[in-house]
């Protein structure tokens, strides 16, 4: 010993994972727990965990969370057994369930105009593969964020017949016209034109509707009448006519049921309703939501795996059953993610990329692109940046089978996960991909990753973002002898508050 010269480590650079203990660098553990790394090359013992309720009885059993950004503040939605989903607003105030589907296990979600979408699944084992996709026989839900129940997205159109009579004195181009209404809910949605019926307009009298149904939904608010322009030859069938919104013809309640006087030219008729009679009533659940485009985007249903659709511009509940369908092409995988990035919507499957691409036309003519046929992510395996719950506008974190991989439109390797390889490979993809979720706080470089064995990998990129850089040491959470807290999900709110969803053994 008097001759040996000690070994100085300058740093540390937290767990090397990857092949043999006798490949470990110097500075590097072979094994480590529960670090977290200060500065440049310090380390500690990382923070304690507390409940984020003060309540009696905390949100308990959780296995989802997603950040829900209200219009004054940031909200969590949590998914508990059960399958019932709360709207947890801060740590004394709990709405809900504001949905309880029991057979739900997951669930996606995004925020739009401060509402938040929710659409319904579950995992089945398919020739020793989960698979997920949509809950078969149920559909996309809205929730306006306020404490009252969800409720289906869409919305049917009326079926009871508009009268239309002559009103008073007035203006319209004689002739045969087709009228009909609209339905226009809380969130803005319209539904299809239904009630439709033929009249013939006299050119000096106005026109009056009676017979306008009320909806027997109290989120209908406003009724919209629609017309066709003058018809020439009429063949006495009311379907397949071009319908427009008639300017200022609307009921403004759901309790009135008579519009007089309403006086126009076929001039005047500019907004399409047309489109609207194709829109899903029901949207099918899928497995996920993003947004592209200010559309909303839904994807794998339980019947259509490899299909998502996209919603109107403005609408995300317009979605048209015919222009709205986005194909991926079909290997017997279902979709598992999608998110926009750099003006292009990339899908995900478990091992394969590829994008669409708005070209100003409907969703079923954007053009489909090849990405990567052997690297894809699970239904959480994209990355969400800080609060905001969605991905960088400049680059992906995508957790495929390889690991954790920059992707800016190809994947960088070596992925930055390359340290830990061998840890990374023992997540059990084939059945518990699902688990595995990230959270990237950009504003202090640090990720945090859920493992399929629910332990968290905590990484720190302050020294770079690269495979040599980034710091890695696994985190596990015991609140006292043989309780363990195992994480199924978490979140960031309020910038980089980590919240972990747990339920203990």
């Amino acid at each position: 010993m008097r001759e040996h010269e000690p070994i100085r480590l300058e740093s540390f650079n937290g767990l090397y994972n990857r092949g043999t203990i006798v490949d470990t660098p110097l500075d590097h553990f072979s094994e480590c727990w529960n670090l977290k790394f200060i500065g440049d090359n310090a380390f500690g013992s990382r923070d304690g965990i507390g409940l984020h309720q003060s309540l009696a009885t905390p949100t308990q059993n959780i296995l989802r969370i997603y950040n829900y950004p209200t219009a004054d503040k940031q909200t969590l939605l949590v998914l508990t057994t059960g399958g019932k989903i709360y709207h947890v607003v801060d740590g004394l105030t709990v709405f809900g369930p504001i949905l309880t589907i029991a057979n739900m296990t997951d669930f996606g979600f995004v925020p739009y105009a401060g509402r938040a979408y929710i659409t319904p699944f579950t995992t089945a084992l398919v020739d020793e593969l989960n698979r997920e996709r949509g809950l078969q026989s149920e559909f996309l839900y809205v929730y306006k964020g306020d404490g009252t129940a969800a409720r289906k997205a869409a919305g049917a159109g009326p079926t009871t017949a508009l009268v239309p009579a002559n009103g008073a004195a007035g203006y319209t181009d004689a002739g045969v016209h087709i009228f009909g209404y609209v339905f226009e809910t809380d969130t803005g949605y319209l539904s299809a034109p239904g009630g439709l019926v033929a009249f013939t307009t006299g050119a000096a009298l106005s026109v009056s509707f009676t017979g306008v149904a009320v909806s027997p939904l109290a989120h209908v608010t406003k009724r919209h009448i629609v017309a066709s322009k003058v018809i020439q030859t009429y063949n006495g069938d009311v379907n397949g006519y071009q319908l427009f919104f008639i300017p200022g013809a609307t009921i403004p309640n759901n309790t009135g049921t008579v519009l007089a006087n309403q006086s126009f030219f076929d001039a005047d008729l500019l907004l399409d309703a047309s489109h609207l009679t194709d829109n899903f009533a029901e949207i099918p659940a899928g497995v996920g939501l993003c947004t592209y485009h200010n559309r909303l985007v839904t994807y794998c249903d339980y019947n259509n795996v490899s299909l998502g659709y996209a919603s109107a511009v403005g609408e995300p509940e317009a979605i048209n059953q015919i222009d709205g369908v986005l194909l991926m092409p079909p290997d017997g995988n279902p979709i598992t993610n999608a998110a926009e990035m750099r003006d292009v919507l990339y899908f995900f499957k478990r091992n394969k990329t590829g994008s669409f691409v708005d070209n100003g036309q409907e969703p079923a003519f954007w053009p489909y692109s090849g990405v990567d046929n052997a690297m894809g992510c699970g239904v959480h395996g994209i990355a969400t940046v800080v609060d905001a719950g969605s991905s960088n506008i400049d680059y992906l974190l995508v957790a495929s089978y390889k690991g954790v991989t920059l992707f800016n439109g190809r994947y960088i390797l070596p992925e930055l996960t390359w340290k830990i390889q061998t840890r990374w490979l023992q997540n059990e993809f084939k059945t518990k991909n699902r688990i595995i979720q990230m959270v990237n706080d950009s504003v202090n470089q640090l990720l945090y990753i859920v493992m399929t064995d629910r332990t968290v990998m905590f990484g720190n990129y302050a020294n770079g973002f690269d495979p040599k850089s980034i710091r890695w040491c696994p985190w596990t959470f015991e609140i006292s002898d043989n309780n363990s807290v195992y994480v199924n999900t978490l979140a960031l709110v309020n910038v980089s508050e980590l919240i972990f969803g747990c339920d203990q053994v």
